[in-house]
């Protein structure tokens, strides 16, 4: 089967081109010894199937990042049948700068000119037949979004010569000296030959470590800064051979992405834009009063709101009636005293479904006439704990869909270079800010993300906040103690906390940003140079395809770790240390228990430690057990929840178990939030903390760990020393200003602080 591999900038559509290729035949895996993403999958409709990998997205091969290495080695060593180059057409100058590096090599290439629609919509031309014989290889016009002309792509890719000899655009004073370059590699017996004759004239440090070649270079540059002399002579290349062939219509008027970036991008309200943005995803995802009627309603009729399907007599969702009256149950998905949001909506409907499986599987049980433990096992422990997590999936998919949606609109290129001018005072570029969000989706390509940062200080810090741009995995644990909060306390909308809660974690990232950068993390400022896309509707197919990924992802979580962890969690809180089964008898005699009174003190500065009663333990076990999986914290609470009050059924969002366990601990509102914060901020989850060794240079990984914990552990002990005692947040503030004066003094050298790593031996 040939192999074709996809090659091209960032932000050219490159996957859109590869889901478009694929659809359901791709997957995803890791390149052999590193953690990005490896995407392949096969092409089925041409005349035989090929195989396609999508190559990360590059600006050139020079390896200054690991992706441009992995690319490169790919195309080098693998020797893909040919490469299918995506091309920009909007930004047709600077994408053909990676297309004439890809010329250089030994290898057939078809250049695909996407977003041909763009193109055409604002009245510009591009004569593709003259760009494909200045370019000497097959140029076709696409639109991968609207799936136009891929099969004449894929056609004419099949079709391609197997042998391919490279060639270059650079001439003039540089021709003798790549010729020079090229026999000598050639003489070696190295592969596409005149590729690495380049790069070697450029200084690349991977060319040098030929026999030979230090001295060829050295001889040939004779002083001269030769990489600026490559990239200028392509540029001018391009300019007076390839961009010719692209026709622009006189501009009379912004067009509309322009327009719309005169507000979006503003310098002072493009934030505060950004903010009013996320919240009303947050309100769309969690509000239970999405209109504010039942508010509007309640405030105007003396704090009476709208009669719900309870108050009708009706039962409630959740309860044993909804078995008996399925269209109340049903209706109760979309009101009940006010109409739900989207998000809210499809977790109702969801776990209606899911309320009935669990219905029938206890009463299968029961009809098995399990034994009292197995009949716990089952019901508490598997099916309670994993519908407990798998409740949350609607809410989960519907933040992650929103969130793509932005990134696919190209709004998100927009935030990152609206916050650039904020970040760069903190010691990072608006680039840090990309992985940073994909955090909100989750930790693990969010750090992978960073291998597009350049300076190792600056990834160093930005995977160390990461975790604090909350993951869909502890979602459930914000909902689930806000949900409770509001229903014991009498607090704002669930909506409302759960948004303030994302600020907070926002907020904490940037402090401890700026604290790394200032003082172990020091470091310039790298410029930040992005292509700002034209906005454009994401494909259906292709947001479709994000959340499927997203659900696979969640689900095999759901029925692996997490299903050993609430079974492991059941045994622990149902059996005392002779191995005797404890039952409906007081859980305070299990193994769990004494676990968890032991390290229960720990958690006391955080309000969810000695000072609570005599089940306060189920909070640490809680806190503990989520880091393993974040998704762990809920199915805890379900089958803790479930020993605490004797038939107690479980709710479908996870508010019910966490008013029983506040209740049973008498929990304040400083420590519910501070139990939140600590999740949202601590060590996260085994395969987030894989994935930041691997990323992390050398050296960086056990102070990375020592560094959530002590800042979780110090984050929520402010939260909950403030909210108990206001007057403390003048001893914090004094702290505060102390510290940043110390800092301060070192930076400028008035006071020296000590070093504290190792010397090297002799």
């Amino acid at each position: 089967m040939k192999t074709f591999a996809l090659a091209g900038n960032p932000n050219c559509g490159k996957t859109t081109l590869f889901n478009a290729l694929t659809g359901s035949t791709a997957h995803v895996g890791n390149w052999p010894g590193v953690t990005v993403d490896k995407r392949e999958g096969v092409y089925k409709g041409g005349a035989e199937k090929v195989a396609i990998i999508d190559l990360p997205g590059i600006y050139s091969l020079s390896p200054y990042t690991p992706e441009e290495v992995i690319s490169r080695n790919y195309i080098l060593d693998e020797k893909p049948y040919g490469i299918i180059n995506i091309v920009d057409a909007t930004n047709l100058e600077r994408n053909l700068y990676l297309t004439t590096q890809l010329l250089e090599m030994d290898v057939p290439v078809i250049v695909a000119l996407n977003m041909m629609d763009e193109v055409e919509k604002v009245g510009d031309k591009i004569d593709v037949a003259a760009l494909e014989r200045a370019v000497g290889v097959p140029v076709v016009a696409i639109s991968a979004l609207r799936k136009k002309g891929i099969k004449e792509l894929m056609d004419r890719a099949i079709a391609l010569r197997a042998e391919r000899r490279g060639s270059t655009v650079l001439g003039g004073a540089l021709a003798p000296k790549i010729e020079r370059a090229r026999q000598f590699f050639e003489a070696g017996g190295v592969a596409s030959p005149l590729f690495h004759a380049v790069k070697m004239l450029e200084g690349d440090e991977i060319e040098l470590k030929h026999d030979g070649a230090k001295e060829l270079y050295t001889e040939i540059s004779a002083g001269q800064d030769m990489e600026a002399a490559v990239a200028d002579e392509r540029y001018k290349y391009i300019s007076a051979h390839f961009s010719t062939a692209k026709n622009k219509k006189e501009k009379s008027a912004l067009t509309k992405s322009d327009k719309a970036d005169k507000v979006l991008t503003h310098r002072i309200w493009g934030l505060p834009i950004f903010a009013v943005i996320l919240f009303a995803i947050f309100h769309l995802t969690f509000a239970e009063d999405l209109f504010y009627i039942n508010t509007i309603y309640s405030a105007a009729n003396g704090g009476n709101g709208l009669p719900t399907f309870a108050d009708m007599g009706y039962g409630t969702l959740g309860d044993s009636e909804i078995y008996e009256n399925f269209g109340i149950a049903l209706a109760a998905c979309f009101y009940d005293g006010a109409v739900f949001s989207p998000g809210v909506i499809l977790t109702n409907l969801f776990n209606l479904l899911l309320n009935y499986i669990n219905y029938g599987i206890g009463l299968g049980v029961e009809a098995a006439g399990a034994a009292e433990w197995a009949a716990s096992l089952i019901n508490d422990g598997i099916v309670g704990g994993i519908t407990a997590v798998l409740g949350f999936l609607p809410q989960i998919l519907t933040l992650f869909l929103f969130f793509s949606i932005l990134e696919d609109t190209g709004y998100m290129a927009r935030v990152a270079f609206i916050l650039d001018r904020i970040f760069r005072r903190f010691g990072l570029s608006g680039r840090a800010f990309m992985p940073m969000i994909m955090g909100f989706g989750c930790s693990l390509p969010a750090m992978i993300n960073t291998r597009t940062l350049a300076d190792d200080n600056e990834r160093t810090a930005t995977i160390r906040v990461i975790p604090f741009f909350s993951c869909g995995a502890k979602l459930p644990i914000l909902t689930a103690i806000a949900g409770g909060m509001c229903e014991l306390f009498g607090l704002p909308s669930v909506e409302l906390i759960t948004f303030c809660m994302y600020v907070l974690g926002i907020v904490t990232a940037i402090i401890c940003v700026i604290v790394m950068r200032a003082t172990t993390m020091r470091g310039a400022v790298p410029p930040f140079i992005m292509e700002l896309p034209a906005y454009h509707i994401p494909g259906f197919k292709n947001l479709m395809l994000h959340l499927w990924d997203k659900t696979k992802h969640f689900v095999k979580k759901a029925f692996t770790i997490i299903f050993v962890s609430t079974v492991l969690i059941w045994f622990l809180q149902s059996f005392r240390w002779n191995w005797t089964y404890i039952g409906a008898d007081d859980m305070g005699e299990s193994i769990l228990a004494s676990v968890g009174q032991l390290i229960q003190p720990l958690f006391t500065p955080l309000g969810f430690g000695s000072q609570l009663g005599s089940y306060g333990w189920v909070f640490a076990v809680a806190a503990i057990t989520g880091l393993i999986a974040k998704e762990n914290v809920i199915s805890t609470f379900t089958v803790l929840a479930a020993m605490l009050v004797a038939g107690f059924e479980g709710t479908e969002d996870g508010i019910g178990e966490a008013v029983v366990m506040i209740e049973a601990t008498g929990m304040t509102p400083a420590a519910c939030i501070a139990f939140i914060m600590f999740n949202m901020t601590t060590i996260p989850c085994f395969a987030a903390v894989a994935t930041a060794k691997a990323e992390l240079p050398a050296g960086k990984f056990g102070g990375t760990l020592v560094f959530w914990l002590v800042t979780s552990y110090l984050v929520g002990t402010a939260i909950y020393t403030v909210g108990e005692w206001w007057w403390t947040i003048f001893i914090w503030l004094a702290v505060a200003v102390a510290a940043a004066a110390v800092i301060i003094l070192h930076n400028t050298g008035k006071i020296k602080l000590p070093s504290f790593k190792a010397k090297r031996k002799s």
